[in-house]
């Protein structure tokens, strides 16, 4: 199995690519790591420039001899190449997994609205680098070279579910990217933002009228939260249960979804 890796956001990191690389030998001989040399370029913040990344993207996912794409790493940047590459993704691409989660929740947010392959919210290549990210990166690669479903997130239960970074989901929202998730159960998480803007975020969740509709919510990690200026007053709990009950749909609890060693897998979709 051909397993092509792109960075479409933020400078991949070359130290993760040897340990990667080793881990998938020997643990999945049968898959062959193929890391585009994009992943590596650099334009400012990003890994090359937005033309550059779009073609990379577009390069792995048209070519019918790659089975599946395997995202570095997050940060910033993929949204600025959906309009150049969702338009041009051709038949190989349709059959094609994508697994990332972070900055290409909005890579997996297009891919789904269009129907584009499988798309798939879990452990990014760069998470070997992890401490135990052997065990986060074998999820994502157990699931692509054998379907192994053991690094499903566990409280998945057949209904239909999507999984964003709540900043992500928020930027989507009033977007053609955004896809329907009408009847599905929306997973979010966060990192690095003070708890105020945790709070605003999830008002804008709440008060998105694309998102109506929803089955119900979940909470996963929310970490390397910022220091708040005075000190923030109410618990995740209270905060995630308040905007939801203004939505009008159930909250259903925690999930094990975030920039964490313990961040698992969610097919966008039915499992």
């Amino acid at each position: 199995m051909k397993i092509g890796i792109l960075a479409p956001s933020s400078i991949g990191n070359p130290a993760a690519e040897a340990p990667v690389s080793a881990f998938a030998a020997i643990a999945y001989p049968e898959v062959d790591l193929i890391f585009h040399p994009q992943c590596y370029e650099a334009d400012g913040h990003f890994a090359g420039s937005d033309e550059r990344r779009a073609s990379a993207f577009l390069e792995f996912a048209n070519d019918p001899g790659i089975d599946a794409i395997w995202f570095l790493r997050g940060g910033y940047g993929s949204n600025r190449i959906l309009s150049r590459v969702m338009p041009n993704l051709g038949a190989a691409a349709r059959h094609k997994t994508y697994i990332g989660y972070s900055d290409l929740g909005f890579v997996l947010g297009a891919l789904y609205a269009r129907g584009i392959g499988r798309p798939v919210h879990g452990p990014m290549a760069s998470d070997i680098r992890r401490e135990g990210g052997d065990v986060t990166v074998a999820r994502s690669l157990g699931w692509l070279a054998r379907g192994d479903r053991q690094g499903l997130e566990p409280g998945l239960d057949g209904r239909p579910a999507a999984a964003f970074n709540l900043s992500i989901l928020a930027a989507l929202i009033g977007t053609p990217w955004l896809p329907d998730l009408a009847d599905h159960v929306l997973l979010i998480e966060e990192v690095s933002e003070p708890m105020y803007a945790v709070d605003r975020l999830l008002f804008t969740m709440a008060n998105a009228t694309q998102l109506k509709g929803l089955a119900g919510v979940r909470l996963g990690g929310v970490t390397a939260v910022q220091p708040n200026e005075p000190e923030w007053g109410e618990s995740l709990e209270f905060m995630i249960r308040r905007w939801c009950g203004d939505m009008g749909v159930p909250y259903l609890g925690r999930a094990e979804i975030g920039h964490t060693q313990t961040n698992r897998l969610v097919p966008f979709g039915i499992a």
